[in-house]
């Protein structure tokens, strides 16, 4: 028996809202980590859980709002697990 699983559904508790370009749709952004160097944060990397079918062909330098802040995309999307979901990096510009 298959099951009929709406990854939006998985995201609807702790998502918030994610724009780029003409799409919008949910995503989970966590803060994992920051560079720094000589005691001073050089750079603090955002991590955005989304949807392949919506954020899966982000590029490298694309923008990105989410929950109405500014972000820039530092990789291409992470694919994970069976594919539905991606982990992107960002970077406040």
């Amino acid at each position: 028996m298959a099951l009929n699983e709406d990854p939006a559904d998985f995201l609807a508790d702790f998502g918030v809202t994610v724009t780029a370009g003409a799409v919008t749709g949910l995503g989970i952004l966590d803060m994992p980590g920051e560079y720094v160097a000589d005691g001073r944060v050089i750079t603090t990397e955002y991590l955005l859980r989304c949807e392949v079918s919506k954020f899966g062909e982000l590029a490298y330098g694309d923008s990105v709002t989410v929950d109405g802040v500014s972000y820039t995309v530092r990789e291409q999307p992470l694919r994970i697990d069976d594919g539905v979901f991606c982990l992107v990096l960002l970077t406040k510009p």
